[in-house]
Parts: structure tokens; C-alpha cells; sequence
């Protein structure tokens, strides 16, 4: 039990942020753990009580599938220009030639990726398996308004159900928008990506009504993926399409508003 605990804190220390089932992942290609529901549960109760009991940093791990919803709100006039120093930014693509999204499929691991993509201003959309109609019309009206080249990058499991989704996402978005130019890539899991990283398999579920057509052999889950390699991936996907010089120039002049940010005065005293 001790070495399945310290096992556990090694890989949390390493991966984080991540989630418990890429740790559960993870242990299971370390021999830590056994690849059942069994194994994850003794996954999940021993970073239960790593971070109850041994001061294990709650940091580590990212649960993005349990939120709260509440409007902004500040303590006094004086403290709204403060806050919103903090959080402004400059729109990175607005004189770019193309626009970029990433697409995830699991809501639980956009907490992985969520510091990658907001540091390249780029949206994270969270399909959650098959997205609505509605969700998938508002988010092709909006690229629609972009009215430039538009790269979609998405990340799923590799299995039927995964690979249609993104199919989906991708024919109603060509059909809501078909007057754009759009590159739609499955980013994530790919059979090359299985074979590299050696990814943990499972097989494919006979009660997925689309198994019987599916010829990719044994699925994987995309929680498979190391969280480093993962937040790589998206990295590396996203800077080739960044010009380092305009990025560097926006960010200077995001530095120089955030001071007059602070600076402001309500009343418009001089600061």
C-alpha cells in the first residue's frame, strides 16, 4: 500500500495537471495498478487520501466536468480596474490570416489543456462526445464571422463512437458554414500516435452499435495520452500558425493597457 501510495504522488508530481483516469492510465503502464475497474478505484481512493492525509497539493489534479456558475463581481469601484488589468487581453487573431480551434471530447480534461490554449487566445471547445445541433450552428456562425481560414484541431478517443463525433462535428460545420475555407484534422487519437506512444488499449465495446463497421481494431481512450505529450501536441499545433513577431508585439502592448489599467482612477483623479 505505502509503494502504490509513493507511486502515485510520483506520477501525480510529474503529469499534473491531470486527471485521475491518466494517472489511472499511467499506473496501469507502470504495473502499478491492474488495467480494471478495480485498478481505478484503488487509483482513485489512494489520491483520495494522498490528499487528505499527506498534504498532497490539490493543484495536481483537474476535475473540469463539475463547475459553478456566477457573474462577476468586485467589493468596491476601485477594485474593478484592478481585476480586469488582470485578465485583459489583446485579441491575438484579429489581423491574422486564419482562425484557430481546438475541440476536445471529454469536458474532464479541458483543464489540461485550458493553460495551453488561453495562453494562444484560443478558443477550447468542449464537445462532451456528440455536440447538440444548437452548439454546433452558434459555434459555425461564430467562424463564419471570422470570415478568414479556418484550422479545427480535435481530440477524441480512438473508438466508433469517437471517431464519428468528430466526423459529425466536422459535416455539420461545413454544412452551416459551407462558404468557408475549412481544415478540420483529427488531432488526437490517431493509430500512429497508438503505435509511438504504445498507448493503453481496451477493447472495442460490442454494445456501440457502430462497432460492427469499425475496422480500427482495439480502442483507446484519449485520457491514455501522457498529459505532458498531450499539452505538446496542442502546443506545437497551435504555434504554426503564430507569427512570433506580431505575438510579441501584442504582447507588449497588452503589458502597456494592463498599466493604464491600473493606473485608472474612478473619480479621474491622477493617479
Amino acid at each position: 500500500m505505502n509503494c502504490r501510495r509513493a507511486a502515485l504522488w510520483a506520477l501525480a508530481e510529474t503529469l499534473q495537471p491531470a486527471t485521475v483516469r491518466q494517472i489511472f492510465y499511467q499506473a496501469t503502464v507502470h504495473g502499478i495498478v491492474e488495467k480494471t475497474e478495480n485498478g481505478y478505484d484503488k487509483v482513485q481512493a489512494g489520491l483520495v487520501q494522498l490528499r487528505l492525509d499527506y498534504s498532497m497539493s490539490f493543484d495536481w489534479l483537474v476535475d473540469n466536468s463539475r463547475w459553478m456558475r456566477k457573474p462577476r463581481s468586485y467589493d468596491s469601484l476601485d477594485q474593478a480596474p484592478r481585476i480586469t488589468a488582470q485578465t485583459y487581453r489583446r485579441n491575438l487573431w484579429v489581423d491574422t490570416e486564419c482562425y484557430v480551434e481546438i475541440w476536445l471530447e471529454k469536458d474532464a480534461l479541458s483543464g489540461v489543456l485550458y493553460d495551453i490554449t488561453a495562453e494562444f487566445d484560443v478558443p477550447l471547445m468542449v464537445a462532451r462526445g456528440y455536440s447538440s445541433l444548437t452548439f454546433l450552428k452558434q459555434s459555425a456562425d461564430y467562424i463564419a464571422r471570422e470570415d478568414k481560414p479556418t484550422f479545427i484541431y480535435h481530440l477524441g478517443d480512438w473508438d466508433p463512437s469517437g471517431q464519428n463525433a468528430a466526423d459529425n462535428i466536422e459535416s455539420r460545420l461545413r454544412e452551416f458554414a459551407p462558404e468557408l475555407k475549412i481544415h478540420f484534422e483529427k488531432l488526437a487519437v490517431t493509430p500512429e500516435q497508438i503505435a509511438e506512444w504504445d498507448l493503453p488499449t481496451r477493447p472495442t465495446k460490442a454494445s456501440d452499435s457502430r462497432s460492427v463497421t469499425w475496422t480500427g481494431g482495439d480502442s483507446v481512450e484519449l485520457d491514455a495520452i501522457r498529459p505532458d505529450l498531450l499539452r505538446a501536441l496542442v502546443r506545437s499545433t497551435i504555434e504554426q500558425h503564430v507569427d512570433e513577431r506580431q505575438l510579441e508585439v501584442i504582447r507588449t502592448a497588452e503589458a502597456s493597457e494592463r498599466e493604464l489599467l491600473r493606473s485608472w482612477k474612478p473619480n479621474g483623479a491622477a493617479p
